[in-house]
């Protein structure tokens, strides 16, 4: 594996912050009178646009009606979150290394802008990466490939020199749509989750845990 340059998910993967994710979830279903499905509303959900979960779930409710909805959940999380942001074990000393190698670095994320800022911003983030990929810049969220491709072009790196670090099966998937092998990792979920793609390389719980030999040197 010759990778020539890293893409990081943000939310489960940069930062552990699914799981208050999941907790603003369900109090905007709680407040919008609809049942909520802890157990399985992640691996359905995550990486997908905010609109494109709401439309799903309110069919009935019109485009404007479904941003302020996505606007409501996302208010919620920023509240829960902003006290507690922290970055995965090993974040940091991965990007050094990243870095050491010459390897360009992006993020490629779901999140709307004031998400984006709460996590790269409160923990210095923003200035370790090329470029910043969202379906705020007019793109298709997960599981679609059009976050990584688009992060791989901006970097000018051939999407199959790419290394994909994601939490979500719908995110993985879109890296394999994309021509990406990736790293999953399980802050919210088992390896057994992502038994189904083949471009998965590995599996780790945090930074700490990644093999660096699968990128070591391959920026020189």
């Amino acid at each position: 594996m010759n990778f020539r340059a890293l893409i990081f998910d943000m939310d489960g993967t940069l930062v552990d912050n699914m799981r208050v994710h999941n907790e603003a979830w369900g109090v905007w279903h709680r407040r919008n009178g609809l049942a909520f499905d802890e157990a399985t509303f992640f691996a359905r959900t995550a990486g997908r646009h905010n609109p494109e979960i709401i439309a799903a779930l309110l069919a009935d409710r019109s485009e404007a009606e479904v941003v302020t909805l996505g606007e409501e959940k996302e208010a919620i999380y920023r509240e829960l979150y902003a006290p507690r942001v922290e970055a995965l074990p090993g974040l940091f000393d991965l990007l050094d290394a990243a870095d050491a190698y010459g390897l360009p670095m992006a993020v490629a994320t779901a999140a709307p802008p004031a998400n984006i800022a709460i996590v790269l911003d409160r923990i210095d983030l923003r200035a370790r990466f090329a470029t910043i990929v969202a379906p705020s810049q007019g793109f298709r969220g997960k599981p679609h490939p059009d976050l990584f491709l688009a992060a791989a072009e901006r970097m000018q790196v051939r999407p199959a020199d790419c290394l994909v670090f994601e939490d979500a099966p719908l995110g993985v998937e879109a890296a394999c749509r994309a021509g990406m092998q990736a790293v999953a990792i399980t802050t919210m979920l088992s390896p057994l989750d992502f038994t189904s793609y083949e471009n998965v390389v590995a599996y780790i719980d945090d930074f700490t845990q990644f093999d660096r030999a699968l990128i070591g040197g391959s920026g020189q």
